[in-house]
């Protein structure tokens, strides 16, 4: 008998093994690659994948592409883009072969700027992350004359008021201000390539000082909205759309389709214990501006160094912040960077 319960012992013990979730550490979430992780023209994953590096690899049910794993503990997903990023998010929190109950969560995607405040190439970290999914549309040939648009949140009744979106979307999130902090007070100073390419783009906006900027990392806050938008009176409305949402204290800078979606479901998921809401980042690099140039056509032209500028400006700076967790986490698991709260 103790012959038998031995070799049962052998036999199932690597399967107990297996079963364990893994301690992460760090959640890097991008929303697109194109091609392979590694090895082709690069997405928004593939300097993760080949400098960190991320060298094993996981399936995920609910998430499309195999996850990649650090020996340090650093987990890299490939979210999908608009609706599905939301979904890739929750699949991983509801996973049960990770264990995130001390992961920093850092976002670090490309999207567009707004002129006004960046330029193209650069890296800016969140303060805040406002939802414009739940909204109101009136037909453009429809919108009162004294209206600035035909778009306004859920029960508010026209735009420029608050209203909320119960049941559908917490609508703005603070990011944790001690932990942004700390990310871009290690970060302030990376050097972003430039280049003639960018430099051209730059040139179409004499009107803002901010977009003739080289690439530099800065703080500005996030619009988020599943659809792809763009132009000069939608630009208008994205920063009167977070002022309002934040009560003023925001300051529009980046568009893109995931952040609102990433954010509803880790917070939905900080309430109920399973991560910690506190240690999350959004880091999101300029391909491409929010509106036309100066002198330009209003349809929507991308800067052919853009994207592949974003890719680098987001690794260069989203690098430093999860090295330097890992580094420090005999501290960073139970306390948080910056002295956080």
């Amino acid at each position: 008998m103790r012959r038998l319960i031995l070799i049962l012992g052998l036999l199932f013990a690597p399967l107990a093994a297996q079963a364990a979730p893994i301690p992460i550490k760090v959640v890097v979430l991008t929303t697109f690659e194109a091609g392979a992780d590694t090895g082709d023209a690069p997405g928004e994953f593939q300097a993760w994948a080949e400098r960190y590096p991320l060298t094993q690899t996981l399936a995920v049910p609910g998430i499309e592409r195999p996850v990649r794993l650090s020996d340090d503990g650093v987990l890299g997903v490939v979210t999908g883009m608009r609706g599905r990023a939301r979904e890739s998010v929750a699949a991983l929190a509801l996973s049960p072969q990770f264990d995130l109950s001390h992961a920093y969560w850092i976002v670090a995607g490309i999207a567009g700027v707004d002129p006004r405040t960046g330029s193209i190439g650069s890296a800016a970290w969140a303060r805040y992350v406002v939802d414009a999914d739940p909204a109101y549309e009136m037909d453009d040939r429809e919108i009162p004359a004294d209206w600035p648009n035909g778009l306004y949140g859920p029960g508010a009744g026209k735009p420029g008021l608050k209203g909320a979106a119960p049941g559908s979307s917490d609508m703005v999130w603070a990011l944790n201000p001690g932990l942004t902090d700390w990310a871009y007070g290690l970060t302030r100073n990376v050097a972003l390539p430039d280049s003639a390419t960018l430099q051209t783009d730059r040139a179409r906006y004499p009107s803002e000082p901010e977009a003739l900027k080289p690439p530099h990392v800065f703080l500005g806050d996030v619009l988020g909205t599943t659809r792809f938008w763009h132009g000069t009176r939608r630009t208008e409305w994205a920063r009167a759309w977070i002022k309002t949402w934040t009560d003023g204290k925001g300051v529009f800078a980046m568009t893109d389709c995931e952040d609102q979606g990433i954010l509803d479901v880790l917070s939905l998921f900080g309430r109920q214990g399973r991560v910690d809401a506190r240690r999350v980042l959004v880091l999101r690099t300029a391909s491409n501006y929010s509106r036309e140039g100066d002198a330009d056509s209003p349809v929507l032209k991308f800067a052919q160094g853009g994207p592949r500028a974003g890719f680098e400006a987001a690794w260069l700076t989203g690098a430093p912040v999860v090295k330097a967790l890992v580094a420090g986490w005999a501290t960073y698991e139970t306390n948080l960077p910056g002295a956080a709260k």
